[in-house]
């Protein structure tokens, strides 16, 4: 009997404690989780009681000290609407809210005289001072309610990487391109039925973070720092405007884990207004889009010969300036032999002969396996829609020729997030690593969940990456604008890159149109950031080094100087 009653005691405490945790999760959900939906509705209450109460998660930027920064958020106003069937005089009526809003009289007649309709809208997004005005008017069949719209307060800052909301082919609001399609899942809301079982919905999104899914409502906060990301994008619109480039890009990356802290287009265009633009500017072109690089890839060329041990940075070869493969002659960019050259030199003076050279060495089969360990002609899993992966089926061709001119980067094509990918692995210790924009998700219950894009491969020996730094830290110390650049206290890796464009209709490449490439990364033997540019088709320059070099210098200082990086030598 004893041990019964003890029982009965025990279960009893148990089911006031669950019914006491019950009351304090449901207040906090009350309170906390969805108060602001509660009052939506309460604001709401008007004509028509199934109008849907625009709600959607945020996205933010994040500072270099963690602070997060909105990128897009909702913006609240509110909404003029008549109901005609009470309005008596509609001229009285448009002369009162003439006063106060500028109205169309053709269209506000043709929505006040509706017969049998309850509810027309003849005003949105008007300000709090005017909505007031006018509620204090108390003309019948006029009401004033709120709204809310998507807003992006950095305007055009990020816009291919941000995206924005529009309405899908079942017109309905959601997320149309970059993170906000991406993230899509996380970011709607559906307040159909605000309350749901509490312990319900804990158990369902312990599940749900433990198998990494992305349908759980919550923001998104990710790596770009907007500091950075507008430094890059005024000096990729300086940079297309003084040479009238058809489009200019750049990334910024950590080469050490991949988060993206800035990556920029233009032209680009306002979320806030995206209306009369044309669809292509919309499209992110650093993911979606493939281009051959030119001379940038030879560096990987060189460090996947000396990872194979197929070359040496002291190693030559005797170059006649032209090379002939399949019947077909390739010559470095300025036509002329330099004869017995080092490997170094193949990197300083950007020789094409040299890096075919070096696929002669190491073989093709064993040069493309070392491409396709790159991760070209890979999509990168990226955290944006729509990715492409490369056009490299030449690294599987017979040819010969094919590998010669993949190893300085024509006939093989990569998208930019690709490439930087790609050249990340140089510097980083020989790591693939995984880019990513997004750093965590905050749920609107159980805190926060870190991304985790992947794992990282070893694909280069760290003593490869180690020797092909060295080799680009001399190419920016003695050749690079004949060594002008060269920085004294920090050590700089970086390669130029000029390629032809291709020619679509008439085949072959255009003789007078070039795609400018430019990558870099500091501290080169411990990088903190990598960057890349392009540049299609820029006009009065014939070289990358004219074109990229000092705005990658200029971007590299301000990174220095903004995070504080300490010389390392």
């Amino acid at each position: 009997m004893k041990s019964e009653s003890s029982f009965r005691i025990r279960l009893l405490s148990f089911f006031i404690f669950c019914f006491a945790l019950f009351l304090v999760v449901r207040l906090y959900d009350l309170q906390i989780v969805s108060a602001e939906v509660y009052a939506n509705k309460a604001d709401r209450q008007y004509l028509q009681s199934t109008y849907h109460y625009y709600d959607r998660g945020s996205i933010f930027f994040q500072t270099k000290d963690g602070e997060p920064v909105s990128a897009g958020t909702l913006k609240t106003g509110l909404i003029v609407a008549v109901n005609p069937q009470v309005i008596s005089n509609p001229e009285q009526v448009f002369q009162s809210l003439s006063s106060v809003l500028e109205l169309d009289r053709e269209d506000f007649f043709v929505k006040a005289t509706k017969p049998n309709d309850p509810y027309e809208e003849i005003a949105r997004r008007v300000p709090l001072d005017k909505a007031e005005v006018i509620d204090a008017l108390k003309i019948p069949g006029v009401g004033v309610y709120r709204e809310r719209w998507r807003f992006y307060p950095g305007n055009n800052m990020a816009a291919q990487t941000i995206g924005f909301v529009a309405y899908d082919e079942e017109n309905e609001l959601a997320g149309r391109y970059g993170l906000e399609r991406y993230y899509d899942g996380v970011l709607n809301r559906n307040n159909d039925s605000v309350y749901v079982n509490f312990f319900a919905e804990i158990f369902s999104n312990i599940s749900q973070t433990l198998s990494g899914d992305l349908d759980r409502e919550g923001d998104v906060i990710t790596f770009i720092e907007p500091s950075v990301q507008g430094f890059l994008e005024q000096s990729l619109f300086k940079m297309h405007e003084s040479w009238d480039s058809e489009f200019t890009g750049g990334i910024i990356m950590d080469p050490m884990t991949g988060a993206i802290v800035a990556m920029g287009l233009v032209p680009s265009f306002d979320p806030n207004d995206f209306k009369n633009e044309d669809v292509s500017i919309f499209s992110h072109d650093l993911v979606e889009k493939v281009y051959e690089m030119g001379s940038i890839i030879k560096p990987l060329t060189v460090a996947a010969g000396i990872d194979a041990g197929a070359i040496t940075p002291q190693s030559t070869y005797y170059d006649a300036g032209f090379m002939t493969l399949n019947n077909k002659t390739f010559s470095n960019f300025d036509g002329k032999a330099r004869g017995l050259v080092s490997m170094q030199e193949v990197l300083s003076q950007s020789l094409n002969t040299g890096v075919a050279h070096i696929v002669q060495q190491m073989g093709k089969k064993n040069f493309a396996e070392y491409m396709f360990n790159f991760g070209l002609g890979q999509e990168t899993g990226i955290d944006l829609p729509n990715e492409t992966h490369g056009l490299v089926e030449n690294l599987k061709s017979p040819r010969d020729i094919e590998y010669a001119t993949a190893s300085f980067g024509q006939g093989i094509a990569l998208t930019p997030i690709q490439t930087v990918r790609a050249l990340a692995v140089l510097g980083n210790g020989g790591k693939l690593i995984n880019p990513h924009i997004a750093d965590r998700i905050t749920y609107k219950t159980l805190g926060s969940k870190k991304i985790t894009p992947g794992i990282d491969v070893q694909v280069l020996k760290k003593e490869t990456s180690e020797e092909i730094s060295r080799m680009l830290v001399k190419v920016v110390d003695e050749a690079l604008l004949g060594g002008t650049v060269k920085m004294d206290r920090f050590s700089i890796a970086a390669k130029t890159g000029t390629a032809q464009i291709p020619n679509p209709r008439a085949g072959g490449y255009y003789d007078d149109r070039f795609l400018h490439s430019f990558f870099g990364y500091f501290p080169a033997f411990n990088p903190r950031f990598i960057v890349f540019l392009y540049s299609v088709n820029p006009r009065g320059a014939r070289y990358a080094s004219e074109t990229l070099t000092h705005p990658f210098m200029d971007i590299t200082k301000f990174l220095i100087n903004y995070y504080q990086i300490p010389p390392d030598r």
